[in-house]
């Protein structure tokens, strides 16, 4: 086992910056020591949705991208290792999730992209760094998303309790931790992305913070019934799903069935969408005792009202009183399969992901201490 010192990078679908979290971790415990954020510049944010939603793009456009990227998340954990006064000999491995550009694990040539140049991360912290970690469960039919559920099971399972961790990001996933039975987890459908979409749009803001314009909005109930009539929520698991279909055209295309409606109202609508389709995933599964959030949409106190609406019967409440943040929650994760990795141990779970078997994640980029 390579016990010790492991730092976790999450980049994701909501593009609102770098999380970047320091661990110690060995084959019992987990044991979180520090965390920093490290803002997204906005051309960045830009060069991203630029191109992650099925545009065309040039080669040179992604590849100027790909080691920008690489740079940002060098910087960021320069700055926490600057902030803790750690060297890179202090540290065994970076865990770096990188930045999904496309998601696409069907059809003829399953694929998922995931750009941040792990070469660049390792070169500038002289530190080894494992990235990669979605292609290998894809290789063996799996969705190579979500990959946290086990992470989940090996921080949060309870003996008795039927517990249920929701991460609500750009994209709300679920991982069902229920004593005696296999590990589940998928995407619901959108957590933020859509919301966030549409308060940029009309109020050029890059979230709704607090929901502070969606509750001065009203739920629309045939809006609502038509978003949740898209066939991905009825898909059965294992599935899982991103920008590239959750977006700004998808929701133009759903909101082209219907009169013009206050913008405010969709905006109220789109977070009932995220509830909902949340809140439907979890009853299907029968009695759940708690649901533990974590993503920004734990922040969000208009979604953790509707969800304990709606799950009457459950205990909901953010990761955050159980002393995990729930916004450290994706970047501990990718610390931990880093850990996972460098042991020689399998980080995917076939029950979360569909793949023919457990496998070890990820490419191991080793450092160049000597340089």
């Amino acid at each position: 086992m390579r016990a010790g010192k492991y730092i976790g990078i999450m980049s994701g679908t909501s593009l609102d910056g770098v999380d970047v979290v320091l661990a110690d971790i060995n084959a019992r415990s987990i044991t979180q020591l520090a965390s920093y954020f490290h803002p997204m510049p906005e051309s960045i944010r830009q060069a991203i949705l630029s191109m992650n939603q099925g545009q065309a793009v040039t080669l040179s456009a992604l590849g100027h991208l790909d080691t920008r990227l690489g740079v940002l998340f060098g910087d960021a954990v320069l700055q926490l290792l600057a902030h803790n006064r750690l060297g890179a000999g202090d540290i065994v491995a970076i865990g770096c999730h990188g930045q999904t550009m496309w998601h696409e694990p069907y059809g003829d040539a399953p694929c998922t992209l995931q750009i941040g140049d792990n070469n660049h991360i390792a070169a500038m912290t002289g530190i080894t760094t494992v990235g990669d970690f979605r292609r290998r469960d894809v290789a063996l039919g799996g969705q190579g998303a979500p990959l946290v559920p086990a992470f989940h099971h090996a921080l949060l399972q309870h003996p008795t309790e039927r517990r249920v961790v929701v991460n609500i990001g750009g994209i709300a996933n679920l991982s069902l931790l229920f004593p005696g039975e296999p590990i589940l987890g998928y995407d619901t459908g959108p957590g933020n992305m859509l919301m966030d979409a549409w308060v940029a749009q009309h109020r050029a803001l890059p979230f709704d913070k607090d929901a502070v314009w969606a509750m001065t909005g009203r739920i629309c109930p045939e809006l609502l019934a038509h978003f949740l009539g898209d066939s991905y929520f009825s898909l059965s698991a294992p599935k899982s799903t991103g920008r590239e279909y959750f977006n700004l055209a998808w929701l133009e295309k759903q909101l082209a069935a219907f009169s013009p409606l206050a913008v405010e109202d969709v905006q109220a609508t789109l977070a009932a969408l995220t509830a909902n389709s949340i809140a439907e995933q979890i009853r299907l599964h029968g009695r759940c005792d708690r649901v533990l959030v974590c993503g920004g949409g734990a922040r969000n106190p208009l979604l953790m009202q509707q969800l304990a609406g709606q799950l009457p019967m459950s205990h909901v409440s953010a990761t955050d009183e159980y002393g995990i943040r729930g916004d450290d929650m994706e970047a501990l994760a990718f610390a931990w399969l880093a850990f996972r990795t460098m042991s020689g141990l399998a980080g995917n779970l076939p029950s979360v992901t569909g793949a023919r078997n457990a496998t070890v994640l990820g490419a191991i980029f080793p450092a160049n201490r000597s340089a």
